[in-house]
Order: C-alpha cells, then structure tokens, then sequence
C-alpha cells in the first residue's frame, strides 16, 4: 500500500487486468500481472554524464542534464514536489527539469521501464504502484546509498541517513545493506474519528473489543453507524487490523504472515481479530452500503457523521479537508484491543514510511534525481510538506513553528503513547498483489460485507499466502 501502501486512488483486479493487457504487459495467462510488467527489454538511454563532486554538489550531479521528475498525484497533492523543484532549478540553473503528475503509475510508466527509458525519480504510489518486490527482485532500481552517505543539505556535518526517523532506511531495504526505496512521508495508520462524535456520545476511546462494541451500539442508537471503509478498496481495512493482529499475538505473528509462513494466517491472533471485525457487520454496525463505497465516498460519509470509525492513514486529513467540518476535531488512535490477555499493549499502533520514491536504474540522471530527493529532505522541504499537507515526512523533525493540524497533532500524540510499540507490516511493499488483489478484495472484502464468514476468509488467504510462497517467478523476502 505503500503510500501504500495508502492509496488515494483505486482501481478493480478486472479494471487493471484490461489496461494492463491494453498494454500488452500480460503476455500469457496466468502470469502473474506486475511481475509480468517489470520485465526488462527495449534498447534503453544514454547516462548523462556525471557532474564534477564539490562541497555543493556532492553527488555530482551534471548540472547541464535533464532531470525528470513523475509524482503521484494523490492525498497530498503535488505542490509540495514543485516546490522543491524550484529549489532544484534554482542549484541547477542550466538544467531542464521535466515535471508531471498522474494517478496512473503503473500503467504511464511500466511500458518505459521495459523499453530502458524511465524518469529519474518517481512516487510510485496508489493503486496503480508497481510492484515493489518485483522491481527490485529484477534488478530495475538504483541503490539510493550514494544519497544517504551524501551530506545533509542543512548541514554537511551530517548525513542524509543521520536525519531520517527511525526506521525509514530499513524500510527501504529488501535484502542485505542496499537501499532501493526511500519513503518522503511518515504515516501514522490507525482508527480515524471525530473527539466531537465521540463526546457527543459521552464515550471514550476503546481500549477493548467489548467497550469498542458498547461504543457502536450507543452510536447506532443516535442514527450513526460504528464503522464504514473504503469498501471498494477493502485493502484499508489491514490500516487498523494488522496492528490489531500485532497487539494480540505478538510482533511474531506479523512477522510470520510477512514471511509467508505456512499457516501463518491460522494463528489465534488471527482468528480473534478477524472475528472481532466480522462481529461488526453481524451486528449491524458498519455503514449500510460500505461495501459498494470508494475511498472518497466512505470518507465524505465518515466525516458528514454517518460513520464514527474508519480505518486510514494520516493522509485522510489533507484528503478529506474540503468534506471534514471545521469543529469535527479530527483523531487518531491504535486500534482497540481484544482484552487484557493481548501480548502489547494499548497504544501499539502501524507508522512507516509513505510515499515510497525510486531511482530506476536506468534512468539517464540518477544522480539529479537523488539530488532533487536530498533537497526534499531538507528542513525547510519538509516543513513545507508538513505544513501544506498535513503529514509528516521521514525528516526526523521539521514541526517547529508549524501550527499542527487537529489530525497531526493527535498523530504526534499517538507516536508519543506508542513508544516503542510501534508494529510495521511489510506485506504491502513486498507482495503488492497479493496484498490488495488477493487479501484485500479477494477475501477482507468479501467477509466484510458477510460473504465469506471468519474461518472460510483465514482459509483463503492462507491459500494465497501459499500460493505466493510457492510461486518461483516472484522474488521472496523475509524479515532479517
């Protein structure tokens, strides 16, 4: 989901299924459709030549080269990235820098990295995010190394890597030390609510699945349902689930259903979790119509107050800021637990990097395109982002003298409570199909709106999971 896992614009596995043959990027069937994509061919670009290295240019960037630039343009818009190609311009007077922005990643620019010719740096993310693993399973994305060991550009003393929050160099890494992917924004993924419903209902927060129930109940009876998801999207709903899982069971737990351990998915945790979740639609707590729902419309619903709860990313605040009411007061919490007997506890909540930006191999100005990245990652790039979109960066600060939002604010407050119980799911960024296509719509979805019942969805996604575990086209990872 990458920004994932987080996606601010989405697309059925039939809908991708014909573009992508549109494309001609699936070849036979039965293969599987982005490992199929990320094939290499075509004769490919002429490098720019590198640029001379100086205290000011410490990648040696050619400043007289062509830098391109294709971001995402989802939740958090696109002014912030042309900001900072101003800056870049600005450095680089002599270079010409081509901008663009689409919703449509994978299918604008997998028929470029087949024939050798892609940008310099992207923002793969959305639904049409081309598959990470597959990427750097086949050898399609620069080391971003050189960036991270280049002086900070605030303060040459300093590292790029030394001024990243914990975690987002890890995150960037699939095997052993090399760094293909480096996430720009810091999400804090949870159980998004309006403090205002929640105190009109004379309720706190719940911290177990019984008050979590006793809470949707007292909701139902003002005309307000408990929950809504994007339902179309279903792939949200593990935004709240997952780190449920995690606080049930265990880091462990999460870890083996990353690894594609057999039986993984059968684990008790699971099972508890799951059945928790499928007690809301029994119970008739989850917006009538979810189901059919895109992530803007359960949004829009969610924040007129037809919904208490909905599962996102912190980028739902910037999304949603033309439907979310000026008094809503915007929070975020860990998801509830099941009861005492959890193995984490309150609090422990998913945050990770976001947004996640490549460098292809091939691209004709890597160096520029990892310089355009260390400026984004500059103090006053990222106070621009925070400011502007409402999110943290992987800047590990950037929020002074910046008024925060009511959703950042209690984003902070969240981290704060969380400490070190902070659980990140690799699933989305290492197997990005089997993620959404097969987890999220396949079988989260379908039991969701009560067609497969808690038991049959384990069953299918096990089925999944071993089927991808077993599937030799695929590159595999694991946690180290």
């Amino acid at each position: 989901m990458g920004s994932t896992a987080h996606d601010r614009e989405g697309v059925g596995r039939r809908e991708l299924i014909r573009r992508s043959a549109a494309l001609g990027l699936v070849a036979v069937p039965g293969m599987g459709l982005l490992s199929a994509c990320a094939s290499s061919g075509g004769g490919g670009q002429s490098k720019a030549k590198a640029g001379k290295k100086t205290a000011k240019n410490p990648l040696g960037v050619n400043d007289t080269a062509k830098m391109e630039f294709v971001l995402f343009d989802g939740g958090f818009g696109k002014e912030y990235a042309q900001d900072a190609v101003k800056i870049y311009e600005k450095d680089f007077p002599k270079a010409t820098v081509k901008f663009a922005a689409t919703q449509k990643i994978q299918s604008t620019l997998q028929p470029r990295f087949n024939q050798g010719n892609p940008p310099d740096l992207i923002d793969n993310s959305g639904a049409e995010q081309m598959d990470m693993g597959v990427l750097v399973g086949k050898n399609q994305l620069a080391d971003l190394t050189p960036l991270l060991d280049a002086p900070s550009y605030d303060d040459p003393s300093k590292k790029v890597r030394d001024t990243l929050r914990p975690g987002i160099v890890e995150m960037g890494q699939f095997d052993g030390r090399p760094v293909w992917i480096l996430y720009y924004a810091y999400t804090v993924y949870g159980v998004w609510y309006s403090q205002k419903a929640l105190d009109s209902l004379d309720a706190e927060y719940p911290k177990t699945w019984d008050e979590m129930l006793q809470v949707c109940a007292k909701a139902k009876k003002k005309g307000m349902a408990g929950w809504t998801y994007a339902g179309k999207y279903p792939y949200y709903i593990p935004f709240s689930l997952y780190p449920m899982i995690g606080k049930v069971g265990g880091r462990e737990v999460l870890d083996a259903i990353d690894n594609l351990e057999p039986n993984a998915w059968k684990h008790p945790a699971v099972k508890a979790c799951f059945e928790a979740y499928y007690e809301l639609f029994k119970k008739g707590y989850v917006l009538k119509g979810t189901p059919g729902l895109d992530h803007i419309q359960s949004q829009t619903a969610w924040a007129k107050g037809e919904a208490l709860f909905i599962p996102n990313g912190s980028w739902v605040e910037n999304e949603s800021a033309n439907v979310i009411p000026k008094d809503f007061d915007l929070a975020v919490s860990a998801p509830s637990g099941i009861d005492g007997s959890d193995k984490m506890p309150f609090g422990t909540i998913w945050a990770s990097g976001g947004e996640p930006f490549i460098v292809p191999a091939k691209a004709a100005n890597p160096e520029g395109g990892m310089e355009q990245l260390r400026i984004m990652l500059s103090e006053a790039s990222s106070k621009n982002f925070t400011a502007k979109v409402k999110s943290l960066t992987a800047y590990n600060g950037g929020t002074s003298g910046i008024e925060l939002t009511p959703g950042l604010k209690s984003g902070v407050a969240a981290l704060q409570l969380a400490g070190s119980n902070v659980v990140n799911p690799r699933l989305q960024d290492w197997y990005v199909q089997l993620e959404k296509e097969k987890i999220g719509v396949g079988a989260l979805g379908e039991m969701m709106a009560g067609r497969l019942t808690p038991a049959e969805a384990m069953k299918k996604i096990q089925g999944f999971a071993d089927e991808a575990a077993k599937d030799t086209s695929i590159k595999h990872y694991k946690h180290q």
